[in-house]
């Protein structure tokens, strides 16, 4: 005697649509969080215009961040 059990691929488990949501929740997050354009547009400016701004060339990331980092 055999036993077949079939399942359907489409249903998905709770645990698996919990880690789903959960994986696209961060994924939304970290794209909500990104400074990147931010760090383009400092880089972009002359040395003139960030001095004017009180940055510096090196202290680009520390301007961006520093609401993240205290260093």
């Amino acid at each position: 005697m055999a036993f077949i059990t079939t399942t359907d691929r489409n249903e998905q488990s709770i645990f698996s649509k919990l880690l789903h949501g959960f994986v696209e929740g961060m994924a939304n997050y970290m794209e909500r969080q990104s400074r990147q354009h931010i760090i383009a547009d400092l880089e972009a400016k002359s040395d003139a215009e960030l001095t004017a701004m009180g940055i510096t060339r090196d202290g680009i990331l520390q301007y961006v961040f520093r609401d993240r980092f205290y260093i």
